[in-house]
């Protein structure tokens, strides 16, 4: 390195000497005396060699050194600094290019930080996200898109849309923003393990000046707001079809009633008494629907009391035991004396009322329901368990869904409404408990509520 800095002033070196050699070629011509000629051309030779050096100390080197560091820093190595003992305009030429280098650094950190920053949120969006260039290439793909698809970026990255998405709705999308040049939305499904459901937004990218230079692709998922859409029509529908049902009949049979003379009463009072049912299970559904709406409330609140267990089943369980018995089948009850925690007394009723009610409705004649409950560590155990006629796997998953029935029939000529379990799911969540069940078809149905020892959150 050393060798070449000195390769200039080696050649300027060589140059003087000529001019000088030139000199005493001259001065030869008029003197005789060449032992003067010789020192006036030594004299005159240093003389230059000395104002050389300091021209290129003082310039020449300065100048090399800072367009080697400008080199440096247009590779890119913004660490690259000059240093050299300088005065004068080239000192601040020094500092100008080291202020230089300095701003380029914090430039370069800030961009990355901001570039890390931005993968980070990217990769991190729940969403799937690609960006598309304006002649149709893909330059990047977030992992929530290649989870989706179960590919990696290399699949992607560097190729044209459609040689590697092979959905026509995700064209389409893409094809209409590049048309319209605005944004446009759509929805597909895919499919998974599961059914997935997708919105996708297309939104076109333009530079300053108002030109089409590509488009982001955002794929969000919707599945679960499927879900509820499609739980809410079901409940729509179920709640006109469980309404239309007494409904019809206490307009049919009263309307048979008005044309008749009534002078049969015997009929007559068949007639009333079909209406009264019909009433008392409209009655019912009505009071469980406003019952579930209540609870689903977002300020849907608890009145915790100091309660005694004990109590609390002596007083549900002579009516229980009365529908039981009508139906031949033998309840059994296991609680212990004393057994306190704090909880609401409603609630904890409903909840017995409800899967004991539910238990004995799907226990053939004959057939045992017992209610355990037993103090754990952390919690109360309430466990009802009935030799009935079970429930199939793939219905575990929606028996706590509204007016879904197991036995449609059968839960229908005992009054059911559908809407137990759900109401019992609700409280139980309330009281920041949990609810487990185990059931095998024609052996029978256990149902495990636990219900916290500690205060029960007031959501």
């Amino acid at each position: 390195m050393r060798f070449l800095s000195l390769k200039p002033i080696i050649r300027y070196a060589i140059i003087i000497f000529m001019i000088v050699a030139i000199t005493g070629i001259i001065f030869s011509q008029f003197m005789e005396n060449y032992i003067v000629i010789v020192l006036v051309l030594l004299t005159e030779y240093i003389i230059l060699m000395m104002m050389l050096n300091y021209v290129f100390e003082k310039y020449v080197k300065p100048i090399k050194k800072a367009t080697d560091t400008l080199d440096e820093l247009v590779r890119g190595n913004f660490r690259a600094r000059m240093h050299h003992p300088v005065t004068g305009s080239m000192a601040s030429l020094l500092m100008k290019i080291n202020k230089l280098a300095r701003s380029l650094s914090e430039l370069s950190i800030n961009e990355k930080i901001h570039a890390e920053q931005l993968t980070t949120v990217i990769e991190n969006i729940q969403s799937g996200l690609v960006l598309i260039d304006e002649k149709g290439y893909i330059h990047l793909v977030n992992k929530n898109f290649l989870n989706l698809f179960g590919k990696n970026d290399g699949d992607f990255i560097g190729y044209l849309y459609y040689d590697v998405l092979d959905n026509e709705k995700i064209h389409k999308t893409i094809q209409q923003t590049f048309l319209y040049e605005e944004t446009v939305k759509d929805s597909v499904s895919i499919e998974k393990k599961e059914k997935l459901h997708f919105e996708i937004i297309g939104a076109p990218i333009f530079d300053e000046k108002n030109i089409l230079k590509g488009a982001v692709l955002v794929l969000y998922e919707i599945t679960e707001l499927k879900k509820l859409e499609t739980m809410r029509k079901d409940f729509v529908a179920n709640v006109s079809h469980e309404l239309k049902t007494p409904i019809t009949s206490i307009r049919g049979f009263s309307e048979t009633l008005l044309d008749d003379d009534l002078s049969d009463k015997e009929i007559a009072r068949h007639f009333l008494g079909i209406i009264n049912e019909e009433s008392k299970r409209l009655q019912t559904l009505i009071q469980d629907l406003l019952t579930l709406s209540k609870l689903e409330k977002e300020d849907s609140r608890l009145e915790l009391t100091d309660l005694n267990f004990e109590h609390v089943v002596q007083e549900v369980i002579p009516v229980l035991k009365q529908q039981a018995d009508k139906n031949g089948i033998i309840l059994q009850i296991d609680c212990p004396e004393n057994l306190k925690f704090k909880a609401d007394r409603t609630g904890i009723k409903q909840v017995i009322i409800n899967l004991i009610a539910n238990a004995i409705s799907y226990t053939p004649k004959n057939g045992e329901v017992t209610l355990l409950v037993e103090e754990q560590e952390k919690y109360i155990h309430l466990m009802v368990r009935d030799t009935g006629i079970g429930i199939p796997k793939e219905a575990l998953t929606r028996i706590f869904e509204r007016f879904y029935r197991v036995d449609k029939a059968r839960s229908r000529n005992t009054g059911g409404t559908g809407l137990g379990l759900a109401i019992v799911k609700h409280i139980v969540e309330l009281h920041n408990g949990k609810i487990e069940v185990e059931s095998e078809v024609n052996v029978g149905t256990t149902f495990h509520i636990y219900f916290p020892k500690e205060k029960a959150s007031l959501q």
